[in-house]
């Protein structure tokens, strides 16, 4: 019919996405991204080594992941390692304490007043960001700070202000938000492994 839209090659579409997801994984292996993860999961394992915890934070799919990299430490990665639950806590996740907070100290303290409550010297906070600048995160890494705890930041570009406030910094080199979490989750979960390994196969000792 006349002024209909050529119909889109949807296969094309789902090729595309895929191929510049892996390419966004390429570039973040050739400019050290491993080295970052590495760095972010000793920090994780050392709290937890010593009696410590992780906390996790973020908004939106940030948010999800939080729960997500939470559960696996809590429960386990992988069901061919038996091994004892790891402290991590996600701070996304109970929304009586978040509307609270948001209603009574505003939504840009919705994690700090977790981390003053929760935190401890020794425990590691891991903020995921795509842009680096969300404010309650940024709120969340300087009370975390002030504390003496450990913060991580997963990111993307130069990690904005969350670099700043951050121990070790895990930054994607993309712009698309999709490709950003995409990386951030599977960083996550090589996260997540490489803190198993050093914890219970002496790994990188």
């Amino acid at each position: 019919m006349a002024g209909m839209a050529e119909p889109t090659d949807l296969a094309s579409v789902v090729s595309a996405h895929l191929s510049e997801s892996a390419e966004t994984k390429r570039r973040f292996l050739e400019e050290g991204g491993a080295a970052s993860v590495v760095a972010a999961a000793r920090l994780c394992a050392e709290a937890l080594e010593s009696g410590g915890k992780v906390l996790f934070c973020g908004n939106g799919g940030s948010a999800g992941d939080s729960q997500h990299l939470a559960t696996e430490l809590v429960v386990r990665l992988s069901a061919s390692r038996e091994r004892r639950a790891l402290a991590a806590i996600a701070l996304t996740t109970d929304t009586s304490l978040l509307t609270a907070a948001g209603n009574d100290y505003g939504f840009d303290r919705i994690f700090a007043r977790q981390v003053e409550a929760l935190g401890r010297a020794g425990d590691v906070l891991v903020g995921i960001s795509t842009s680096g600048r969300s404010r309650n995160v940024v709120a969340a890494f300087e009370t975390a700070r002030e504390l003496g705890m450990k913060t991580v930041v997963l990111s993307a570009g130069d990690g904005a202000a969350l670099a700043g406030l951050a121990d070790a910094s895990v930054l994607v080199p993309a712009t698309a938000c999709s490709h950003i979490q995409e990386t951030h989750i599977t960083c996550g979960h090589v996260l997540c492994d490489v803190v198993e390994r050093i914890l219970f196969d002496g790994a990188g000792a």
